[in-house]
């Protein structure tokens, strides 16, 4: 096995912070949402998309909840594998390790599905405007001039 020092699980705290901050961002950004659509729907405002938009952003929320315990889960368990270093226990350090960079990429597949399902509500959005068609990157990009 690879030798790690009390280093190694270390490196790993800014990433796991700034991830962290990432989406919680993220998390408050949605609550604002969520209180405004909230808002609209208990005036009466049920526009079309509403109840669609009020499910994606609940999938949403959750899906940042799952994100953020499995960066806490990660982060806890680089403390834990910097104290099984300092007592010397290398083999469940290396296991400890894994398991931290487990969580820390299964939060991160998370933020891909979160973030796949955040343009998916930002096209449900732009749905109500009928005359926008679907377009993509490749339309983007090879766009003959229309514009």
């Amino acid at each position: 096995m690879i030798d790690i020092d009390i280093n190694t699980p270390a490196l790993l705290f800014p990433a796991i912070t700034l991830l962290m901050l990432a989406y919680t961002n993220r998390f408050l950004s949605l609550a604002s949402l969520v209180r405004k659509l909230h808002e609209e729907y208990s005036r009466g405002e049920r526009e079309k998309n509403l109840l669609k938009q009020i499910k994606n952003l609940r999938s949403r929320i959750n899906l940042i909840r799952y994100m953020q315990a499995l960066g806490v889960l990660s982060f806890l368990c680089c403390v834990l594998c910097m104290y099984v270093i300092f007592r010397g226990w290398m083999e469940m350090a290396h296991w400890i390790f894994a398991a931290s960079l487990i969580f820390l990429l299964l939060s991160i597949i998370l933020s891909l599905l979160e973030i796949n399902k955040s343009t998916k509500a930002i096209e449900l959005v732009l749905s109500d405007i009928e005359e926008l068609n679907k377009e993509n990157i490749f339309t983007d990009i090879f766009r003959k001039g229309e514009d």
